[in-house]
């Protein structure tokens, strides 16, 4: 008898569960972005809004939540309801760079959350000041070598992804870098094209503009492949520092427990959203690179780059203040 009414139960939670990803959506679906209104993650969420809204023929709102690090975005997303109508949008710093840094942090990424799909890969730029005598990564090297202590490099805040990608630059080429965290990206790039600092790590749809005005100084870009937004630039790597990488990324996630049939539905749609007119047109103004692929494929891309960054942090001594 108890094995009978297990199995009734287990049938009628099928049921149940089918129907649910049959009539899903039906209402509006909410996706958290972990940073404020203009921010790069905003930006991509926005296009993906829309994108996605075609394909779900459901609106997307987005609900901008930053603060505490990234984290209260991912916690508010990880306390919803596991049913398809919370969504966040999980750039690399929120997903494999935070989790090192924030303790106690209010969830655990790899039991609270479903990855969905991987939406967009980029890379930083390494940039200098316009008053600087470096025109390549040698040159810079050379100087950070001879005068350790000497050079400035910025960022857009402590523990931030481009803070992280500096610190594996001065570990591989074994230089003395001093680091110098901002409030926010745009207050680091005025210092730098003023010269009261020297370089930058920053995002490539970030930083670009100023690449491309004379503004800044592009030496490299930091990922595995140079980049079709500027395929003249050598990648580090190439440059010099041999195996350097440094890529950067962002995708959707969901709370832990959203049903396999709403999953794969989201995984689906997301994929042929970034095939949308809106999202190329996107990637080729900023210099984002599509991505897509499974829920697996970027549960192992978080858990990867997760270690990586880990060991940088801890070797680096990288605390939050």
């Amino acid at each position: 008898m108890t094995r009978r009414v297990e199995l009734v139960l287990i049938f009628v939670a099928c049921v149940f569960t089918t129907h649910a990803a049959a009539e899903y959506p039906e209402r509006p679906i909410r996706m958290i972005v972990p940073q404020a209104a203009g921010s790069a993650t905003d930006t991509l969420t926005r296009v993906l809004a829309s994108a996605l809204a075609d394909e779900l023929h459901q609106q997307v709102v987005v609900d901008d939540r930053p603060g505490g690090a990234l984290t209260l975005g991912l916690d508010l997303t990880a306390k919803s309801a596991p049913d398809g109508y919370t969504l966040c949008m999980g750039p690399i710093g929120a997903l494999a760079i935070t989790r090192h840094l924030v303790v106690p942090l209010p969830y655990a990424i790899e039991r609270d959350f479903q990855p969905i799909a991987l939406v967009a890969r980029g890379q930083f730029l390494l940039v200098v000041s316009p008053t600087t005598p470096f025109h390549s990564v040698a040159e810079l090297i050379d100087y950070a070598k001879q005068n350790p202590g000497k050079l400035l490099n910025a960022s857009s805040s402590n523990g931030s992804p481009g803070h992280v990608g500096g610190e594996l630059f001065k570990f591989m080429t074994g230089t003395e870098i001093v680091h110098v965290p901002y409030k926010g990206g745009a207050p680091a790039i005025n210092d730098l094209m003023a010269g009261r600092v020297q370089l930058m790590f920053e995002n490539l749809n970030s930083i670009a503009p100023f690449a491309r005005s004379g503004a800044v100084r592009p030496l490299a870009t930091s990922g595995d492949h140079r980049s079709p937004a500027f395929p003249d630039l050598p990648t580090i790597a190439e440059a010099g520092v041999a195996g350097y990488s440094a890529p950067t990324w962002a995708g959707v996630i969901a709370p832990a427990g959203v049903p396999r049939p709403i999953v794969e539905q989201l995984n689906g749609a997301i994929n042929r959203a970034l095939r949308s007119q809106g999202m190329r047109q996107f990637y080729l103004n900023v210099g984002d690179e599509p991505a897509g692929g499974t829920p697996e494929e970027f549960a192992a891309l978080i858990a990867a780059d997760a270690n990586k960054w880990g060991e940088v942090i801890k070797r680096a001594g990288i605390r939050l203040e």
